[in-house]
């Protein structure tokens, strides 16, 4: 049985590395299982915990759900569990910029001391799990986005896609450093999924779901339109600067020493990775378009919860449904 096990999980570790070789995503090797074992987990928990203790604690709400919805309750169970997990450990990194222990004291650069270059290719253990748990969701994500295309729609499996992209690249090592800071845009996920619970189990327009929208949309303004362009506008800048200071670099590879061995700077412009750049900012510009489109649709959706004049014709309504 061990035998077995050893020979499977050489097998995946051999597969992973071939296939991380060829694509040039030179860290993803020490962060694999961490991708797998994610993406094991948030199906168990799509497939398995979520329906179990919806059924058993919200029986009266969760039981008359139709399978539509209860897909999507699932799904947003996972969505939730996700994000306040893997924001608890982008903030760990940010928040504790600088903090040293154990192994890692050689390797974990304090973020505010960062040069471009430590911004643009550098890595470290910590950084590479927090992608590693972001690409097993993404992962997750996109799969079911494809099984259920007709329920989670186009833009979810878009968004899906996208973030999966952007998430995957940073193994090569490439914006590690921006790519913590993205992951607070799921800093807003936890008040979405809320609020779209509060619906489904009858508290439409109560005071709750509107403490709780104003949490969302102050979340979803702050962390997604406003830091999110923020850091993209920041990496646009790191990246245009150092492709210029390629032009004039000697055609050497210079070891980083923050990265995993074996890396090395691009230092001269026919080295530089263009192609990879623009897929990354494509991709950002991708997510920063959807986030707009779905802030718009968030703020006419409160608008019409909590505005006086449907206010009033909820309760109208409802008194002609007693009467």
């Amino acid at each position: 049985m061990d035998s077995t096990l050893s020979t499977t999980l050489a097998g995946f570790q051999q597969a992973v590395t071939t296939f991380c070789t060829n694509n040039n995503l030179a860290t993803l090797p020490q962060h694999a299982h961490q991708v797998l074992t994610c993406f094991l987990v948030y199906e168990g928990l799509f497939l398995i915990v979520s329906p179990l203790l919806s059924e058993r604690l919200l029986p009266n709400i969760y039981g008359r759900f139709p399978k539509r919805t209860k897909l999507n309750w699932d799904s947003r169970v996972v969505s939730f569990v996700q994000a306040t997990f893997v924001s608890y450990k982008a903030l760990q990194v940010i928040i504790g910029d600088g903090v040293r222990h154990g192994e890692n004291a050689t390797t974990e650069a304090a973020r505010s001391s960062m040069t471009r270059d430590d911004r643009l290719w550098g890595y470290s253990p910590s950084t590479g799990d927090i992608q590693a748990y972001a690409a097993g969701y993404f992962l997750w994500d996109v799969l079911l986005c494809v099984r259920y295309l007709d329920i989670q729609g186009i833009s979810a499996l878009l968004h899906a896609v996208s973030a999966l992209i952007i998430t995957v690249m940073g193994f090569r090592p490439f914006a590690n450093f921006y790519g913590i800071n993205f992951i607070l845009y799921e800093l807003s996920t936890p008040f979405l999924n809320i609020h779209w619970a509060l619906d489904k189990a009858g508290q439409t327009g109560s005071t709750l779901q509107l403490i709780n929208g104003i949490c969302l949309v102050l979340s979803f303004f702050g962390c997604r339109l406003l830091w999110g362009n923020y850091q993209t506008m920041n990496l646009s800048l790191d990246a245009w600067s150092a492709w210029k200071a390629s032009n004039d670099a000697q055609c050497l590879g210079l070891e980083s020493s923050s990265g995993p061995k074996g890396s090395a700077l691009p230092l001269c412009k026919k080295d530089f990775p263009v192609n990879l750049l623009l897929v990354y900012l494509v991709g950002n510009t991708v997510l920063s378009a959807l986030n707009v489109y779905w802030f718009s649709l968030m703020l006419k959706a409160l608008r019409k919860r909590f505005s006086p004049a449907s206010t009033g014709v909820s309760q109208s309504s409802k008194r002609g449904k007693k009467e």
